[in-house]
């Protein structure tokens, strides 16, 4: 397999002086290569939203129910571990992409810093999600329209949306960062919404949605307590609750087509906790305040129960047109996450060299269109897939993302290792904690997995993703050669600390103080 130039090209490390002439030119190069393959379109005001708007989607509108119902209350205590480990899992991207901004992203770095056959297993898993959440995704968003037109077919709706966003997406990536932030806008301002109306509702005390219960905080503790279910519930709820999270590592494949992405990168991975907070635990605390956690989901969204104890009588209309912006929200961050994953898995020849080719407008095309062809399936799959089906899916999701973050966390130590025994220029965006935080988020991450085979319904998932992994190894090992067994390298933009020259007659002055 022949690999086409690499988009980001530098020697990292010690190197020869002689050297240094040939690594100048051949940056010079590649800048001028990177510039006419992709173009950095995406500003502060797109990846900021897109921050916001990766952490709602179909885990927080539909997955959320499911979670509750296997931990409780409890549930809110699963979300804030859960969003501690990803906050680390982004700073190590986010230190990671401010050093070195290319469209492969993680998929590159840990082919840089792990080995090639590392950074295939990554990309390709990436790509796997991807694939089935969109999946997911598509057939969420012909339910939510059949709500409106009952009688109109669903594979309709999903072929419909398909060409609509493959074609958006193949315009430019300006036209995808401005479709993220009026979506996320919608998504978060319904969230800032439900979050007041509740707490409205809990304040005043007003009956909501037919529930017996009274609104208030007693609800979080008064049915079964905070841990109804047990540790063994609160441990079942993170194959849900990962999934929640899934797709928030887009931000970092945002790099290679940020405008500055040193700027703007690590103000929209720090925004994660917030995210957390605001979005999962808040929204989720304010739900189950608001009725007990054995009745959400039973009766209807438990969103429509909160515009509807407000007296908003279009509530259910309200609730669908923000559903289906997160449906659409989360199908376009698929389509732009996994085409530029392959793309640069094709720089790197891991990838067919037709997904690396770029139209005038600079986008990878070919990789569009392969997202479109695979999310044609939900055409037909979406006819046999019933409703039980989610947490499944959700599973087999949660174990490709954890993986990929296992990898990004992997390749972020084989980094600073490296950063430590080669005396390179220290990062501009540190993790915090290291190594400690890092330890202990891949010992999470594994705990997870792990989690996935303790329980019955979600054990498929680890023979999926087992037998996945699998599949990738023989691949590298039988179709992969040339290029493609090369260790990517990445051009290191961390700027280096300045020197300060010292005048002689200061260095004498110093020197006899020293005496």
């Amino acid at each position: 397999m022949q690999q086409a130039p690499f988009d980001n090209k530098i020697r990292t490390g010690s190197t020869a002086s002689t050297d240094s002439k040939t690594a100048s030119g051949a940056i010079g190069a590649v800048e001028k290569t990177t510039e006419a393959i992709l173009n950095r379109g995406l500003n502060v005001r797109h990846i900021r939203f897109m921050a916001l708007g990766s952490a709602i989607g179909t885990g927080l509108f539909y997955g959320s129910a499911s979670a509750i119902q296997k931990a409780g209350p409890a549930v809110l205590l699963a979300y804030i571990i859960g969003g501690a480990a990803v906050f680390m899992v982004m700073r190590a991207l986010g230190e990671m992409a401010v050093r070195h901004p290319v469209s492969g992203s993680f998929g590159q770095y840990a082919s840089r810093y792990l080995g090639p056959r590392a950074g295939f297993v990554t990309g390709w898993t990436y790509v796997f999600e991807m694939a089935i959440v969109a999946i997911a995704d598509v057939t969420a968003f012909s339910i939510y329209m059949g709500f409106w037109f009952p009688n109109v077919e669903r594979w309709i709706w999903i072929l419909a949306i398909i060409f609509f966003l493959a074609a958006l997406n193949l315009l430019s990536v300006k036209v995808f960062g401005e479709l993220e932030f009026w979506f996320s806008l919608i998504k978060v301002a319904a969230i800032i919404a439900m979050i007041a109306g509740g707490a409205a509702l809990i304040v005043f005390g007003f009956q909501s949605g037919g529930s017996a219960a009274a609104p208030g905080l007693g609800n979080l503790v008064e049915h079964g307590g905070f841990f109804p279910n047990g540790f063994e519930g609160l441990l079942a709820s993170f194959a849900v609750v990962m999934f929640a999270f899934g797709g928030i590592e887009t931000i970092g494949i945002t790099a290679g087509e940020a405008a500055d992405p040193k700027k703007v990168l690590p103000k929209a991975v720090n925004t994660v906790p917030v995210r957390v907070l605001l979005f999962y635990v808040l929204t989720l605390g304010v739900l189950m305040s608001l009725f007990p956690w054995n009745e959400i989901g039973s009766n209807g969204s438990p969103f429509v129960q909160i515009f509807s104890g407000l007296g908003i009588p279009a509530a259910p209309h309200i609730l669908n047109a923000v559903v289906i912006t997160a449906a659409l929200s989360a199908i376009n961050s698929d389509i732009f996450g996994a085409g530029r994953i392959l793309f640069g898995l094709a720089r790197q020849g891991h990838a067919p060299q037709s997904f690396g080719k770029v139209s005038r407008h600079g986008v990878p095309w070919m990789t569009v269109v392969m997202m479109a062809g695979i999310l044609l399936a939900g055409v037909v799959l979406n006819a046999l897939i019933p409703k039980g089906v989610f947490v499944l899916i959700a599973s087999i999701a949660t174990f490709a993302t954890v993986w990929v973050w296992v990898m990004i966390l992997a390749s972020h130590v084989a980094m600073k290792r490296e950063i430590a025994r080669t005396g390179l220029p220290a990062s501009e965006f540190p993790s915090p904690w290291w190594p400690a935080a890092s330890i202990l988020t891949i010992a999470f991450m594994a705990l997870v997995i792990a989690v996935l085979g303790v329980f019955e319904e979600t054990r498929v998932a680890l023979y999926v993703g087992a037998a996945w992994l699998a599949v990738l190894l023989l691949a590298y090992q039988f179709k992969v050669g040339g290029a493609g067994r090369v260790r990517a390298e990445l051009v290191d933009e961390t700027a280096s600390l300045p020197v300060v020259k010292t005048a002689p007659a200061d260095l004498h002055n110093h020197r006899l103080q020293e005496r």
